[in-house]
């Protein structure tokens, strides 16, 4: 078999591995939204340089927790889960320089506390009034005066 046959079967392949790649993706994302909840989250892993280290996802409530699953993984868990009676919101801003780029279009960003180190989440302006409101709206028994 010629040299080009070759190549051209493996162009082939390659093409079917990312089809196959790109519905297993769209698979997932039905899977992770079938009971509600979910948004476009996205989830600051290091701050040490200005406007980078940005991580896109997606975010969902479940139960006492929100969780946070990589955008082009395939993986039904979750990669970061934060407890809500841990996390304290401080504040929102707008991104600013590279963070523009780095993040879906419209989304602010959200400064958080969880258990006492710094997190940075992003999210559109009606996903973090639903977060401010499900972080507000604690179980009975939740202690108020902690924020």
């Amino acid at each position: 078999m010629p040299v080009w046959q070759w190549l051209l079967d493996l162009v082939g392949l390659v093409l079917l591995l990312a089809l196959l790649y790109g519905i297993a993706l769209i698979f997932r994302r039905r899977f992770l939204a079938r009971n509600g909840g979910t948004f476009e989250l996205s989830f600051r892993a290091r701050s040490d340089r200005p406007g980078r280290g940005w991580l896109l996802g997606i975010g969902r409530y479940s139960g006492q927790s929100l969780e946070w699953f990589r955008i082009f993984s395939l993986s039904p868990r979750p990669k970061r889960v934060w407890a809500r009676d841990l996390l304290d919101y401080s504040g929102r801003r707008a991104p600013a320089g590279a963070e523009e780029m780095s993040l879906y279009d419209g989304h602010v960003v959200a400064s958080c506390h969880y258990g006492g180190d710094p997190l940075e989440i992003a999210m559109s302006e009606a996903s973090l009034t639903g977060f401010q409101s499900w972080l507000e709206s604690g179980p009975p028994g939740t202690d108020w005066n902690r924020r």
